[in-house]
């Protein structure tokens, strides 16, 4: 399996009446250097600027983004193109993270290379650690930035770390 952390930006809270600003992946192995960067052109003409200031972007700069099927069809190639195997989602906050890039592929390209289901890093630590009051924010190394590149490298961070440190049985 090859696992892709991923980290969504966006404009507000749900995908079609509000855009997905930006996204960022990264194929988890022990290089994390095979990464993918999203910028896209809004979809509605909503947006909360408070959930908008958190991309570091305006609405003039969304509005030079790339169309968002080019994006996702770009997307789905660069998945495509690093996955030797069934490429599986996993994020942060995956029930806000999935919802956007489920919606995005499924309107623009017509499917899901990750299929119908996603993995959430924050309870595969608590689970780990047997502990729901847990968080594995500790084990990023790459700072937290909003960047979603940088935002996903420190999530594959911190799950290599669960597997090298902390016995955690995964195949990349």
């Amino acid at each position: 399996m090859a696992y892709i952390m991923v980290d969504i930006e966006s404009d507000g809270p749900i995908p079609g009446d509000y855009s997905m600003v930006s996204f960022g992946a990264v194929l988890v192995d022990d290089n994390l250097d095979k990464t993918f960067y999203g910028k896209l052109k809004p979809v509605s003409d909503k947006f909360i600027p408070e959930a908008l200031a958190v991309s570091g972007h305006t609405r003039d700069e969304l509005m030079a983004f790339e169309e968002p099927q080019q994006v996702m069809n770009d997307f789905a190639q660069w998945i495509k193109a690093v996955c030797k195997d069934r490429p599986i989602f996993i994020s942060d906050n995956n029930g806000f993270d999935w919802m956007f890039i489920c919606w995005y592929f499924h309107h623009f390209t017509g499917g899901n290379p990750f299929g119908f289901s996603s993995q959430n890093l924050g309870s595969l630590y608590k689970g780990l650690q047997k502990d729901t009051f847990q968080t594995f924010k500790h084990l990023r190394k790459t700072k937290h930035t909003h960047n979603p590149v940088d935002d996903a490298k420190g999530n594959a961070e911190a799950l290599l770390t669960m597997k090298h440190e902390m016995g955690l049985k995964i195949k990349f």
